[in-house]
């Protein structure tokens, strides 16, 4: 399935609706333990309000997945809340996007980063598999071991996709 990597912005929510409905759809076919189908359009309009944006895949002029996106101060791209249409799954688009998203970050010398506090243990191990490594964070008192609430991907230190 020959997925591309398309970005969302207030801008491109804004001026096309096929986007919109294609984003929400995305984000509707969440279990709903994630994300109760009521709570899309406000997580959707909370992010895009903060100058968020959603890296997304393209299949067929219409959005199939999508994670949320956020640029940190030092540059690095947090993501957050990736989900892919129920009737795609399984398929490689998640994977893509995952790919699309190293790639681009690889040429724009940025690192990717993934809160896991709050992620399922599968979640947690597939992000493994993906590559992304735990990041030490300093001790929180002395005598304490570093600790670390996220994983990191730094597309520098291997081979791009």
């Amino acid at each position: 399935m020959p997925v591309t990597l398309h970005h969302v912005d207030r801008a491109r929510w804004e001026a096309d609706a096929q986007t919109r409905l294609d984003l929400v759809r995305i984000y509707h076919d969440a279990p709903d333990d994630r994300m109760p189908p009521h709570t899309v359009e406000p997580f959707i309009e909370r992010h895009l309000n903060a100058q968020h944006s959603f890296a997304c895949g393209l299949f067929n002029a219409r959005l199939l997945g999508a994670v949320a996106l956020k640029e940190a101060d030092d540059g690095a791209w947090w993501l957050s809340d990736l989900c892919v249409r129920k009737t795609t799954r399984r398929r490689g688009v998640g994977s893509r996007l995952m790919a699309l998203l190293v790639e681009q970050a690889y040429t724009q010398n940025r690192v990717l980063r993934i809160e896991t506090a709050s992620l399922p243990l599968a979640d947690r191990v597939l992000l493994s598999k993906l590559g992304y490594r735990p990041v030490a964070a300093p001790a929180v008192e002395p005598g304490n071991p570093p600790t670390s609430d996220f994983v990191e991907l730094d597309p520098q230190g291997w081979h791009a996709p």
